[in-house]
């Protein structure tokens, strides 16, 4: 959850079914806006619930909009790769993921999809599931303050690529996602962390339910 421009931004609820988020309750989260990536289950578990719990807006690509209206939801903003619109918090711009995108039962998710938030004079860049993509280069001018990127390795890229990532997309100040929740991306916290400060980037892994400060650069 991201809190700027005076709104709530929930990204990716994958809780209820996530042993690590055993103590946070659906029903108490109320964001205005709910960003979603791509449809695999550990990214839109909750999304259901907590849209209708919430009003949430919905913003996410095209078919996984459509896919909501199927389920009654149609408040969702579907969005494509390239694109960007203005909201009420500020600007999104979807960009490209490299990955898959299958919904949990079954329907296509179309393409996966990372975002770009500009809001309250700061620059975020969200990579979603991705693998180290030249693509990423066209980020480089965009003068981002941070960026979420994912670290686990096996389903996405993992430290080493996200390290070189931070080279193409031209940021220094990182926040890991992905990793820990399964088996098969667990990670040496102070191995990665290592690795982050010799390439002379701050990665910050805040526990679940911690809270920090991201600002201008």
């Amino acid at each position: 959850m991201i809190e700027t421009g005076g709104k709530k931004l929930l990204f990716d609820p994958f809780i209820s079914p996530n042993p690590m988020a055993k103590d946070i309750d659906i029903n108490s989260l109320k964001p205005d806006y709910i960003l979603i990536s791509h449809g695999h289950g550990d990214h839109v578990a909750d999304l259901l619930a907590i849209q209708k719990n919430s009003g949430a807006i919905v913003i996410c690509i095209a078919e996984i909009a459509g896919w909501l209206g199927s389920k009654g939801i149609d408040n969702a903003h579907g969005m494509n790769i390239g694109g960007g619109y203005n909201f009420d918090f500020g600007r999104v711009k979807m960009v490209n993921a490299i990955h898959s995108s299958t919904l949990p039962d079954g329907s296509p998710g179309g393409n996966p999809a990372g975002f770009v938030i500009y809001s309250d004079g700061v620059v975020l860049y969200f990579a979603g599931d991705t693998a180290l993509t030249y693509d990423m280069k066209l980020l480089a001018d965009e003068n981002l303050d941070w960026a979420i990127l994912p670290i686990g390795d096996n389903y996405t890229m993992g430290a080493d690529d996200a390290i070189k990532a931070c080279g193409f997309i031209n940021c220094k100040n990182v926040i890991g996602m992905h990793y820990d929740t399964f088996p098969v991306i667990e990670i040496d916290k102070q191995e990665v962390k290592a690795k982050f400060e010799n390439a002379g980037i701050t990665l910050k892994l805040p526990a679940i339910g911690e809270s920090l400060v991201i600002s201008k650069e």
